[in-house]
């Protein structure tokens, strides 16, 4: 009988600040196959998730099969727009939200997390910023559009340098993508089209070099449209699922978080032993369509018989 099981794993999910996105339907997709479950936050709002946490607001969706709670082995604080804390700069190091927190660059965090669990054997990169994002590309600042490929997508290439080294062989490295890396979505602008496409990229180049030189797995998932409070920043969010309801190859079918974290575990564990390198939709088959049924151009009627 094939089952997924990842006890006796340490898995890092990078991008865990509340209990609605990607990151922790995957952390608890992996806990509930067994995995140990450390988390980063993006330090700004550290105090707020932790605070959420001992509080017991995310107690229904920390719920697992068997009846307990998914538990986090630790918590770090990661802004991994930062490699080194010298490159933070002053202003930064001075915020409010950052001058009481340490040690929440991403080499930090990696030292950190060897010191305290040795090596792991997931890394999971759910992390995506443009603060320019409701901006269209051609009104993005060069400054914007730099931000948006360093939040989400140099992160991934630089926790991957760092991590490599304290990995398990076999171990996988997994981010996540959107359908506007290779199709236009009006809207999702500020340079996070580009930065998906980077991402995908990276995704293969890194498969190889990470292949070669740590014999652990690369992937992304491109998952489809979620209503989650990260998303809802677009602006348009709700749109993009009410489209995806209409013209996906499942139709009427609303996309759930767990969908992606069920699919996460999979190539987590050893049944996806040789899968790397790979872009693994999970969108209810919208990323196959090349044109919406539901437009009133493609409301071809039938001939009607000749007599």
């Amino acid at each position: 009988m094939l089952e997924i099981n990842l006890k006796g794993k340490i898995a890092f999910v990078a991008g865990v600040g509340d209990d609605q996105g990607f990151g922790w339907a995957i952390a608890k997709a992996l806990a509930e196959a067994g995995a140990t479950i450390l988390i980063g936050t993006w330090t700004p709002i550290l105090k707020i998730f932790t605070s959420s946490l001992k509080a017991g607001k995310f107690d229904s969706s920390r719920r697992l099969s068997d009846g307990s709670l998914m538990e986090f082995a630790k918590i770090y604080p990661l802004d991994a727009s930062f490699d080194n804390p010298e490159d933070v700069p002053e202003e930064v190091r001075e915020n409010k939200r950052y001058k009481d927190v340490g040690g929440y660059t991403i080499s930090e965090v990696v030292e950190s997390v060897a010191r305290d669990f040795g090596k792991i054997d997931i890394l999971i990169h759910s992390l995506a910023n443009a603060p320019e994002i409701q901006n269209s590309l051609l009104s993005t600042s060069r400054k914007g559009y730099l931000a948006a490929m360093s939040s989400s997508t140099y992160s991934f290439v630089s926790l991957i340098s760092h991590f490599g080294p304290h990995m398990h062989p076999g171990g996988l490295a997994l981010s996540i993508t959107f359908i506007a890396s290779e199709r236009v979505i009006p809207g999702y602008g500020g340079g996070m089209s580009s930065a998906k496409a980077a991402l995908e990229s990276d995704t293969r180049t890194l498969a190889w070099e990470a292949g070669r030189k740590w014999k652990i797995r690369v992937n992304t998932i491109s998952a489809g449209p979620l209503g989650s409070r990260a998303a809802k920043a677009i602006g348009f969010i709700d749109r993009m699922i009410d489209y995806s309801g209409i013209n996906a190859p499942l139709a009427d079918k609303e996309l759930r978080a767990s969908e992606i974290g069920n699919v996460a575990a999979f190539l987590a564990s050893s049944l996806a032993s040789a899968v790397t390198g790979t872009i693994i939709s999970v969108d209810n088959g919208l990323k196959v369509m090349g044109v919406a049924v539901d437009s009133p151009c493609w409301q071809i009627k039938e001939k009607e018989p000749v007599s």
